[in-house]
């Protein structure tokens, strides 16, 4: 069983950044999905970002496309999500997520998985930007 913690939230003035973190453990797969999703009162859950364990591809959002980074540090076995240029629409519950993938996993890559496809999830963390 897949557990993912995130952590890194908080509150920032609109053009700051945060880097959330989403440290996992369990893997039983050769290969997984890992997704950032976000959830704004009121909203659907909506993806941000994924990064595909077998060779690093990574889909962005058009919202988030040339402001966010998702990156993995395979040792430590975490996600991260580099924010940069924050504005208020960014404010939202930030969630990772995984999901085990094969090869080429274009699914993934190519940011057609919703997020009822995910199998594992965090508990959330938020983000709060204030113009």
């Amino acid at each position: 069983q897949v557990q993912l913690v995130e952590s890194g939230g908080g509150s920032v003035q609109a053009g700051g950044s945060l880097r959330l973190s989403c440290a996992a453990s369990g893997y039983t797969y050769s290969g997984y999905c890992l997704a950032w999703f976000r959830q704004a009162p009121g909203k659907g859950r909506e993806m941000v970002a994924t990064i595909y364990t077998g060779d690093g591809s990574t889909y962005y959002d058009n919202f988030v496309k040339g402001r966010f980074t998702i990156s993995r540090d395979n040792a430590k076995n975490t996600l991260y999500l580099q924010m940069n240029n924050l504005n208020p629409v960014d404010t939202a519950m930030y969630y990772c997520a995984a999901h085990p993938a094969q090869p080429p996993a274009q699914l993934c890559t190519r940011g057609y998985w919703g997020a009822s496809v995910f199998r594992f999830w965090g508990q959330g963390t938020q983000v709060t930007v204030s113009s």
